[in-house]
């Protein structure tokens, strides 16, 4: 489960770019919970993933994952518990190695390093089952290097990344933003048989994506202004742009739901 309580975090404070990044925030995600944020550029999405994560430290307010407090641990001891996808699949993998080193440095993340690593057979396999289930073929193209990979396997490569160590949080920012469609399909697929028990938080620009989520929040101005069942908070949404375009109509200053 994951817990966000009453975070702050405002950037270069007390100068003239002062930026309130995020107000007073709370969010509460029960295991299997899968939720998507949406809201505009500056909303703060960004901001909480990376809060989440562990990029930067909270100005104020807690953070918990499975009733550990992880506030002010650093971001690559979060591994432990945090998988993350970044919308750029080159943030999540090494271009110049290939698929099956990108896997083992993943899967020794959190370990003591040694003087060298090495790919043993039962690691081999456990990577190939893992690519298997993506069903792209990518198993059979271990040695390929990543950067030769299209925009949709790379993705595909940083996700059994995030999953190596089955974590309790799931981080997926934009991970479809480089995919074509039948690859965004397979990666649908694919988060709907890894979500079961695991928290996943999802921010996304694409509504194709909103198919495979039931719950569903919006902020605005580092704040929640929406959070309900994805049907709900979309038939609010709607409502609230009708208002607005009725209002523009009639010359008023549209209403705040």
């Amino acid at each position: 489960m994951l817990h966000v309580e009453h975070i702050h975090k405002t950037f270069f404070a007390g100068t003239i770019n002062e930026k309130v990044a995020l107000q007073d925030l709370s969010l509460h995600l029960a295991p299997g919970d899968f939720v998507t944020v949406i809201g505009g550029n500056g909303a703060g999405k960004s901001t909480l993933l990376n809060s989440i994560a562990g990029v930067f430290p909270i100005d104020s307010g807690k953070i918990v994952i499975d009733g550990v407090d992880i506030t002010k641990t650093p971001e690559h001891k979060r591994a432990k518990y945090i998988g993350r996808v970044f919308q750029d699949p080159m943030m999540g993998t090494a271009a110049g190695m290939m698929i099956e080193e990108n896997l083992a440095i993943a899967a020794r993340r959190g370990k003591t390093p040694g003087l060298k690593w090495s790919l043993n057979e039962k690691d081999h396999d456990w990577f190939v089952e893992m690519l298997k289930e993506l069903d792209l073929g990518l198993e059979n193209r271990m040695t390929a290097k990543v950067g030769l990979l299209s925009g949709g396997q790379r993705q595909s490569v940083a996700l059994a990344r995030a999953l190596l160590h089955d974590p309790e949080v799931l981080i997926l920012d934009e991970p479809t933003s480089n995919m074509d469609t039948d690859s965004e399909l397979m990666l649908q697929k694919r988060l709907q048989t890894v979500m079961d028990g695991r928290t996943v938080v999802l921010v996304t620009h694409r509504l194709s994506m909103l198919r495979i989520v039931e719950r569903l929040i919006v902020m605005e101005n580092g704040q929640i202004k929406m959070d309900g069942p994805r049907d709900m908070v979309l038939q609010r949404l709607r409502e609230r742009s009708r208002q607005s375009m009725n209002a523009a109509g009639n010359g008023e200053r549209p209403a705040r739901t």
